[in-house]
């Protein structure tokens, strides 16, 4: 599990092309398009109770939006593509949470490990985005080498 320190902190932001600030026990991410008309606020909760447990929150808030990823055990910078994907793995299921630097964002909730090592082509395109998508971030669950 990942641990967001100072240096994670600061990768992630360099990523989104815009510097985290510190916010009592989260650190704040705020990204604008002013192209686009949209807004972004990305917060890391590290090591926090989340109920009888302790583990990393991730939170988007958006104009039309809220979305939390409980429980993040890592995260996967692509700086050629200026975005972030935060995931948590439970089970052989992966969501993901992917922050883009244009402030988009999407979710991918409760998808099959499976699907991110196979064959993308003998999947239905309303399957295949998501397998893609998250296919970056096999390296870090628990089963893979």
């Amino acid at each position: 599990m990942v641990n967001f320190n100072k240096d994670d902190i600061d990768r992630i932001g360099k990523a989104l092309g815009v510097a985290g600030v510190a916010m009592g026990n989260n650190t704040r991410f705020v990204l604008e398009n002013e192209e686009d008309g949209r807004n972004l606020s990305l917060e890391i909760y590290a090591d926090i109770p989340i109920g009888s447990k302790k583990g990393n929150l991730i939170s988007v808030y958006t104009m039309n939006a809220h979305l939390q990823l409980h429980f993040c055990t890592g995260y996967v910078v692509s700086d050629m593509l200026g975005e972030v994907t935060f995931v948590g793995e439970n089970q052989g299921r992966l969501s993901g949470l992917t922050i883009e630097r244009e402030a988009g964002c999407s979710l991918y909730s409760n998808v099959d490990s499976s699907l991110l090592s196979g064959d993308f082509t003998k999947l239905g395109p309303e399957v295949m985005l998501s397998g893609i998508a998250l296919s970056l971030t096999e390296g870090l669950l628990p089963d893979s080498d």
